[in-house]
């Protein structure tokens, strides 16, 4: 008969390069994919001087942390609405905002509160 030696014990395999392909996809699809989603704002690009304006002065100025005065007189951000009313006559009346120290977020707050009162021709100036 033949002797082939003794017997070694078999070798496990080895698992680094299936864990670094594995690690490898995960940092693939993570930078891949998207993990929040990102919203536009609606907005209308006016050009010229501007044209003549009628009724009440609407303007809106948004301070640093959220502070809303309207026409110079604080108001709270969730009355804004409320108050701008007796001073259009509809929907589309176009409505000033000015920010003053205030972020983008806090303009955001602003025209996203308005928008949800109906008003639908905001106008962002310096």
């Amino acid at each position: 008969m033949f002797a082939f030696g003794a017997r070694r014990p078999r070798r496990r395999p080895d698992l680094t390069p299936m864990i670094d392909v594995v690690f490898l996809l995960l940092v693939f699809f993570m930078l891949a994919s998207r993990f929040s989603t990102e919203t536009a704002l609606p907005l209308v690009a006016a050009t010229g001087t501007g044209g003549s304006w009628q009724g009440p002065p609407r303007l809106v100025e948004v301070g640093a942390g959220g502070a809303v005065m309207l026409n110079g007189i604080a108001t709270p951000l969730a009355g804004l609405g409320a108050a701008l009313a007796p001073l259009t006559t509809g929907p589309d009346d176009p409505v000033v905002l000015r920010p003053r120290a205030a972020g983008v977020q806090d303009l955001v707050t602003v025209m996203d509160t308005l928008r949800g009162a109906g008003f639908t021709r905001l106008i962002v100036v310096e």
